[in-house]
């Protein structure tokens, strides 16, 4: 069984965090379904791939990478005094798990006629939130630079694995699983803005999103207790719930998802984003 704290260094060998490159400084696990951090002083605009990328204080940006990201990419930089530069980011294909879980609520696998609309209605509900609007330069900062977990424990799931639920092949998992104990408090890792709060949605039970602007969202499954209530404001550290088993689960656990946009980003590759002393 691998502890939180291995994990969370899993991989660093794929980290870039050279100071020398040719437009701006990239940080992050140069992979698939990973989060990179650029800056350089005095930016006008960053694009990965042709698409803009959110800057803040003129020197910070990032970009979160889905699970079958492209692996030669172009980063293209505009600085004030109009130089443009481009930079090649060439990831390293990623290999994921096969992870075979039995015990599920077979309703959720599969779910009855009934429960379609149900289910139909809360995916909705979920887009809707991480598509609100919010600016939060601070919350950005923070993140950029994240060493606090949800919680610490055991690693029980990892991101993008292909799950086999009951013996039938389900989409991958794209969260960090953290399996604790059944009441174990919940924290806000970042700061940010509470855009759901649901006590019980059919796939992932107790479910809190948190917005931490610019199209950057965490999701916190399967609890026991949702703690906090749409339209808070939580700092690093607060309390936002506990862990549980709610949903689509077989034992208490804390399922952490991140959103970049669109894309679906493994939340453990933020801790290669801190800048070295």
């Amino acid at each position: 069984m691998r502890d939180w704290s291995t994990l969370l260094f899993l991989g660093c060998a794929l980290c870039l965090t050279s100071a020398s490159a040719d437009c701006v400084d990239v940080r992050g696990e140069m992979t698939q379904g990973a989060w990179l951090r650029f800056e350089a002083p005095q930016l006008s605009s960053v694009s990965f791939n042709g698409q803009l990328l959110p800057l803040i204080d003129d020197r910070l940006s990032w970009a979160g990478l889905g699970r079958d990201a492209l692996l030669d990419n172009t980063l293209s930089v505009e600085f004030k005094d109009g130089r443009v530069c481009e930079q090649s980011i060439v990831l390293v294909k990623r290999e994921y798990d096969v992870s075979v879980i039995e015990g599920v609520p077979q309703r959720t696998v599969t779910p009855p006629q009934e429960d379609l609309e149900r289910i139909r209605l809360e995916g909705a509900l979920v887009r809707s939130a991480k598509k609100q609007v919010y600016e939060c330069d601070a919350c950005i900062e923070q993140l950029l630079s994240a060493t606090k977990m949800p919680l610490t424990g055991r690693i029980s799931g990892v991101y993008g694995s292909q799950r086999i639920y009951n013996g039938k092949p389900g989409n991958p998992h794209y969260g960090l699983d953290i399996a604790r104990p059944k009441g174990t408090p919940v924290s806000a890792p970042v700061m940010g803005l509470v855009v759901l709060a649901e006590p019980d949605l059919y796939y992932s039970g107790g479910t809190v999103i948190i917005h931490h602007g610019y199209g950057v969202t965490s999701s916190f499954l399967h609890m026991s207790e949702v703690g906090v209530k749409v339209g808070d404001v939580v700092t690093q550290g607060d309390r936002i719930g506990a862990v549980g088993a709610t949903g689509r689960a077989t034992g208490p656990h804390l399922d952490w998802r991140m959103n970049f946009l669109d894309d679906r980003v493994d939340p453990n590759t933020l801790f290669s984003l801190v800048p070295a002393p």
